[in-house]
């Protein structure tokens, strides 16, 4: 006889959803994702739309939800008045830096983690949890001496983008991502090219690098969406004007400076970039986050 096994769509299962009160349940969590949804996609989208109004259009009342006016060259102008092409270079520089940084360092420390476990791996590994239960607030202080002398060296490292980048290679968050996904590569694998003579580091760059190409996206974009947005360490640590990220001139040009309508262009500009990485390679935030899908 044929075993049939009951299929499951997530939460609720198929013979759940054929009665009233899973059909009922399903079109209430429908309709809150829906709610969440607005109230997620509506304040991104009240800045694009409200910024190429008219002022006059701006504080009409009730608001105009479609615009009466369009005025997308506000684009052109505020990227030139602004110089906006130096603090999108500064902030890629940033990200690109803290992507390098992050997904190696982070990489190989997720990797001796899995698969070489040397000897106190696991004290390392405890600390690393134990690390990412404390406040990030506790560490600040520290960091920032650190950063105005480091220990030894004696060296200083304000008005650069080092500190970003090397706290960018010190993340628990990504170590213990990779250290799972590598988790669940099949040992077979790293065995059989070891029998054929491999070293550690052939084994990673060889066998582990192309089969982790998800998390490795996956960290990548982690990396570019908090290095885009961060304020409070570049803030901290760029006290040149010539090295200002995105979010720093956004804060020292406040809204009071400027119309409303001219701000709102800023803020679009700001924005955007993520908006469009996120677009293009969402599939491989999916894929990533899926951290057991390989099967040996």
């Amino acid at each position: 006889m044929k075993r049939f096994e009951k299929k499951e769509t997530g939460f609720i299962t198929q013979v759940e959803l054929k009665q009233t009160r899973g059909q009922i349940i399903y079109w209430v969590m429908f309709a809150v994702l829906i709610v969440v949804s607005i109230c997620t996609f509506a304040p991104p989208l009240w800045i694009l739309v409200s910024g190429f109004k008219d002022l006059d259009e701006f504080f009409l009342v009730p608001p105009t939800i479609i615009p009466q006016s369009f005025h997308p060259e506000k684009l052109v102008e505020v990227w030139k008045k602004f110089d906006y092409i130096l603090y999108y270079r500064n902030t890629l520089f940033v990200a690109l830096g803290s992507i390098v940084s992050g997904v190696v360092l982070n990489g190989l420390a997720g990797y001796v983690l899995s698969r070489l476990k040397p000897k106190g791996s696991k004290a390392v590994f405890m600390m690393i949890l134990f690390i990412m239960m404390m406040p990030n607030t506790i560490g600040m202080v520290p960091l920032y001496l650190t950063i105005c002398d480091f220990p030894y060296m004696h060296f200083n490292m304000l008005g650069t983008f080092w500190p970003m980048w090397l706290m960018a290679a010190a993340s628990c968050f990504h170590i213990l991502m990779f250290k799972s996904f590598f988790d669940s590569i099949p040992l077979s694998y790293i065995e059989a090219a070891r029998i054929d003579g491999c070293s550690n580091v052939g084994i990673f760059f060889k066998i582990v690098v192309p089969l982790s190409i998800p998390v490795i996206m996956t960290v990548a974009i982690f990396i570019f969406n908090n290095s885009w947005g961060d304020f409070l360490w570049p803030y901290l640590v760029l006290n040149n004007k010539k090295l200002y990220t995105v979010s720093i001139f956004l804060f020292q040009n406040k809204a009071g400076n400027y119309s409303v309508d001219v701000y709102m262009v800023m803020l679009t500009l700001a924005i955007v970039p993520p908006v469009i990485v996120y677009a293009f390679l969402q599939k491989h935030i999916m894929g990533g986050m899926n951290l057991g899908g390989i099967k040996g």
